[in-house]
């Protein structure tokens, strides 16, 4: 008789995850998929208020949360934090930042909060977790929320772009050196999202329009179209995918 193959499992039943930026937008939408799906999910957020509201708010759907109030650009504080509350089977680094200008009048301060959050926070967090699961002997799913615009261009978007072009070829390094261990390291691509960071865009006729007419699929991201995509690279399913973009773009980068 023919053996069947048996679909590896979506769910994260056992598994403790750590996202950021999780009181609101991308990061909050992956934090309900990944406690959805069965993980203990650990909120990380700088305003403690609104991360209480969200964590009472999915606590009220059955979820298991942790609230964890933390600016990750601090990093001293985030690696004592998080080491203490380790080691965590999944990372969703969600916390992110833009400041859109045109290259000739980028301050030297839009340049250094945006890399700060986008890259040397995310560099040190993602190595912190990391660190965690391989001395526990462990494997794990780290994912670092990047955009489609860390594999193009686009206008007024210099700063942005850097920070997330680099967000890959971090997490393509860090996927190489960890693989032995089973630690697994990939990133998320959205396209233009509908949240509150995404609507300083959407706002502006002009800028719409142009996304738009980029998006093969005819309409922006809902916070909805990413919360598939992050249970399947924390779970088992992705178990093959490591150094590599989850591209959810509507067809932007396929020209």
């Amino acid at each position: 008789m023919t053996v069947l193959p048996h679909t590896p499992s979506f769910r994260l039943d056992g598994k403790r995850a750590l996202v950021t930026g999780a009181s609101s937008g991308i990061g909050l939408g992956c934090a309900v998929a990944l406690a959805q799906a069965g993980a203990e999910v650990t909120l990380v957020a700088r305003g403690a208020d609104k991360l209480a509201d969200v964590a009472s708010a999915m606590r009220a759907q059955g979820d298991v949360v942790h609230e964890l109030p933390l600016d990750i650009t601090d990093l001293d504080a985030t690696e004592g934090a998080v080491r203490a509350r380790g080691p965590f089977d999944v990372l969703v680094n969600s916390a992110g930042l833009a400041r859109h200008t045109p290259a000739l009048q980028t301050t030297a301060g839009d340049y250094d909060a945006v890399m700060n959050l986008n890259l040397r926070a995310a560099y040190f967090l993602t190595r912190t977790v990391a660190k965690g699961l391989i001395d526990a002997g462990k494997p794990g799913s780290l994912i670092n929320v990047s955009s489609q615009m860390g594999l193009v261009g686009g206008p007024d978007r210099a700063v942005y772009c850097a920070s997330k072009h680099a967000l890959e070829g971090m997490t393509k390094s860090m996927a190489i050196e960890w693989g032995p261990h089973g630690v697994r390291v990939n990133t998320l691509c959205p396209t233009f999202i509908r949240t509150p960071l995404g609507e300083q865009t959407l706002a502006i006729p002009e800028r719409r329009a142009w996304i738009e007419s980029k998006i093969k699929l005819g309409r922006v991201g809902e916070i909805e179209d990413l919360m598939g995509p992050v249970v399947f690279l924390a779970s088992d399913a992705s178990a093959l995918m490591t150094g590599t973009s989850l591209l959810i773009d509507g067809g932007w980068t396929a020209e």
